[in-house]
Formats: structure tokens, sequence, C-alpha cells
């Protein structure tokens, strides 16, 4: 009888509650982290909109069966807060995105402590940030992107150079005529200047990925590549939609192009990357990228 491979066990936290004055919620956190190793680079994993912290395990799991530890916060749009576009709160909740990812990394020592004994094997130094959808928007700040006000100027600079790689998994682009007049109107802030992300990122996007919110096709969704300076390659999952497979969680009413094979290449293909650029394993992206992807995606390095 055949047996399945064995699998580094795993202890996942949560909620572990941050004190966040003026927000009108604590910021609630999960910390998910390999039960075994030492020098552990982190991920602070950002997700989309109406999402929380306990999305995403197809992706931690992977994460910190690899060595990775794992913090995801809960925003102010999670489904289980009910926010509406009439909240006080919801014209900024864009920069409140921030403002958590930043609590977050101020306060990681505090967090870690969530789990026994997981302090002192960890490496606080090799930092990277991922995010998915609205998430990769907001991630993308600490690494260098901006929002054009309505003059069309660059905003507050929000970079984070204590991050030191990112991953952007099917992040929203550029704005004017390619957002559709509903977006325009309710959602200024999707308006990035992507000119000063310096940070190293890889991007991450679906060809079949058709936003409600653009006039444009699934390309939209690969812009942060081709106008940052910091983005070393992109990822394309064929056939991949918002979800890339269905990285949002196990067997997902949501997702509608069901694929283990594609979830398995975000996967595969963000690990190598953080490995390399955290200093894990130097050659981890370009082993990845000599072993090919097709015909499950494909990559174009800048």
């Amino acid at each position: 009888m055949s047996t399945l491979p064995t699998r580094p066990q795993i202890l996942s936290v949560r909620p572990v509650a941050l004190s966040a004055p003026g927000r009108g919620h604590d910021l609630e956190v999960r910390v998910t982290a390999p039960v075994t190793g030492t020098d552990l680079p982190v991920i602070v994993f950002a997700h989309g909109f109406g999402q929380s912290m306990t999305g995403g395990d197809p992706l931690v799991d992977h994460w910190t069966a690899n060595g990775f530890v794992v913090v995801q916060p809960t925003f102010l749009d999670a489904k289980a807060y009910g926010l509406t576009l009439d909240d006080p709160r919801y014209p900024t909740i864009w920069a409140t995105r921030v403002d958590d990812l930043e609590r977050v990394i101020d306060d990681l020592d505090v967090l870690l402590t969530a789990v026994p004994g997981l302090p002192s094997r960890v490496d606080t130094a090799r930092l990277a940030v991922v995010g998915h959808s609205w998430g990769g928007q907001s991630v993308g700040m600490l690494l260098g992107a901006r929002v054009l006000d309505a003059d069309g100027h660059p905003g507050v600079d929000r970079t984070d150079h204590r991050v030191r790689a990112g991953v952007l998994l099917s992040t929203t682009g550029l704005a004017g005529d390619d957002l559709t007049p509903f977006a325009r109107e309710h959602f200024a802030f999707m308006s990035p200047d992507f000119s000063q992300l310096r940070t190293p990122s890889l991007v991450v996007a679906g060809d079949q990925d058709q936003s409600q919110l653009s006039t444009r096709g699934p390309d939209w969704f690969t812009d942060v590549f081709h106008h940052s300076p910091g983005a070393r390659a992109l990822v394309t999952v064929h056939g991949g939609e918002h979800l890339l497979g269905g990285i949002q969680d196990y067997d997902s009413t949501a997702t509608t192009d069901e694929s283990p094979e594609r979830v398995d290449l975000v996967r595969r293909a963000s690990t190598a990357f953080l490995q390399t650029e955290l200093g894990v394993d130097a050659g981890a992206w370009s082993a990845f990228i000599a072993a090919g992807v097709e015909p499950v995606g494909h990559i174009d390095p800048k």
C-alpha cells in the first residue's frame, strides 16, 4: 500500500490582536510557522477584497512547508466587518490597509510570541510581502508604488526598506481610461504610479483574468511588471482567472478556474523567488526557471 509523503508539521495561531486606536477594530492577525527550523524568513501576506486572515491556505501551507513564517492581517474590508461605501472610513480604507501592514511589521516581535518558542527561530531581517488583488496594491506601496492624486501627482511615499522582496498576485493596473466609470467614481485610490517600485518583485497574472473594474483585458494585471523597475519577472498562468486556479482556499466555491496545476505553479514560483531574494537558497529561482513551467504557464524575465 502506497503512503503519502511526510509533510512538515506547522503551528497556526489566530487571532492575535494588535491595538489599533482610531481604526474601529483591533488589528487581528494569524501567525503560521513550521514546527522545526531556525533562521526562518517571514512573509507578510495581504488578502484581497472581502477576504481575511483565514484565506490563502494553499499558499500558506506550501510556504511554511518550505521554511517560511507567514503573518496574515485581516483588513477592514473583510466581509465579517460589513463596512459599506457609506462608512466614513471607506474613502481612506486603502491607506488603512498600508497602515495595518506597517503595524504588523513594527510589531513582528510581539506577533511571533504567539507561537511558543518561535521568536528565537526567526530571522526578521529576511522579510518579504505578498499580496493578492487589492492586497497586491497594498503591499506594492511598501515596495515603492504610490497613488496618484486628482491632479496626477504621486502621493506619499510608503516604501518600507525593511522589506527585501515582494510577490504581486493578480495586482490591478493603471487608471485613467483603463478604469470603468464605476471604478473611477468609487475607487479613486486605484490610480497607481509604479515608477518608484524598486524593491525586487515577482509579478504573477492569469491570462484569462478579466476585471469588471477595467476597460482592458487580462493584460491590465501585468502593468506593474511593465512599469516598475523592481519587477524581476512575470509569471503568466495559462487559463488563470483572478484566483489563479484556487489560491484562496481548498475546494473554493468562488474559484471559477480551479486547477491544482495552476495553484502549484503560483506556489513554486513565489517560493523559489523569495528563497533567492531573501538569501535562503541562491539557486532556487534559476533552478525554477531552468525546469520550465509549460504548459501551465510561461515566464518573462526582465
